[in-house]
């Protein structure tokens, strides 16, 4: 299928459109063949189009997107972008790929852009924007995740489904949803670009994440240095279950059987102490209460 389909409407050439094609990589031109494509209409006036609601980005390199402003000054918006009708405003048009384009076509003082309108329900935009995007690497570690887990919520993907669909193996969509655990400070930290997927990674399951996070960043520590670091506090804590009572260890099993939550048992020598249960979203401590509330 050729995007371009009359070179009059486009201003383009069939060697044009075939280099289109290619440069929205092959789970993007698979997906704009399962949609139906109106040709009648190939420009849009910058005013006419907003952005994509399932956009998975959520910053926009301002370095990277001033280039492409001094490039569509010297040679236009060469690939068109993806809109669909919206849904929402009478009259508009949602963006379905390449809300960058928009963004630097408005900045270069472009009145109008060349377009695809094609027709997609939700599902299909969150599909074209996440794979747009996860292709050409603009997504940090986190939205890459959110993008990943969006699915899962909301239209009801597994992550075999998603690693199909994507095109990357399951391990790496287990490992990008993994990083959704870390607490909302550390995700801040990868959100902003002062964390990288490797140090996001070293992180999850670490009681003092947001701790350690901020060693990293203080000491400007690469991957491999973090991951000696973090080895410091795993050895520590192993060394402190080593030492503790057994009969204390055991009854931290069986509530954490019982909970399926981390659990900490902390027993002074005159049989005093504290007991702290770990939780990582509300649902968790709704759970801890309820069972506070049902048996006390």
């Amino acid at each position: 299928m050729n995007l371009l389909i009359k070179k009059q409407d486009w201003g383009y050439s069939l060697m044009d459109a075939n280099r289109i094609k290619k440069g929205l990589g092959r789970g993007l031109s698979s997906l704009i063949g399962e949609t139906k494509i109106e040709s009648k209409k190939n420009r849009l006036a910058i005013n006419e189009i907003i952005p994509n609601k399932f956009q998975p980005r959520k910053n926009f390199d301002e370095e990277n997107l001033n280039d492409l402003v001094n490039s569509i000054r010297e040679r236009g918006i060469i690939q068109p972008i993806i809109v669909r009708k919206s849904e929402d405003q009478i009259s508009k048009y949602e963006i379905i790929a390449g809300e960058r384009r928009w963004l630097a076509a408005q900045k270069a003082g472009l009145h109008e852009v060349p377009v695809v309108i094609t027709e997609a329900d939700d599902l299909k935009s969150l599909e074209f924007a996440i794979v747009e995007n996860v292709q050409r690497h603009d997504l940090n570690p986190l939205e890459e995740a959110q993008g990943y887990q969006r699915l899962i919520n909301e239209f009801s993907y597994d992550q075999e489904r998603v690693s199909k669909f994507i095109g990357k193996s399951r391990s790496h969509v287990a490992n990008c949803l993994r990083i959704l655990s870390l607490p909302e400070e550390v995700l801040k930290l990868v959100e902003n670009k002062k964390l990288s997927s490797g140090h996001a990674k070293i992180l999850v399951g670490l009681e003092n994440a947001n701790f350690v996070a901020n060693k990293i960043i203080e000491k400007k520590l690469s991957v491999r240095q973090s991951e000696n670091f973090v080895k410091i506090f795993k050895s520590k804590k192993s060394l402190l279950k080593k030492n503790k009572d057994p009969n204390i260890i055991l009854l931290e099993n069986s509530l954490i059987e019982k909970v399926g939550l981390n659990v900490a048992i902390n027993n002074k020598k005159n049989n005093q102490g504290n007991i702290s249960f770990e939780y990582k979203d509300l649902d968790q401590l709704n759970k801890i209460i309820e069972i506070v509330k049902k048996y006390y």
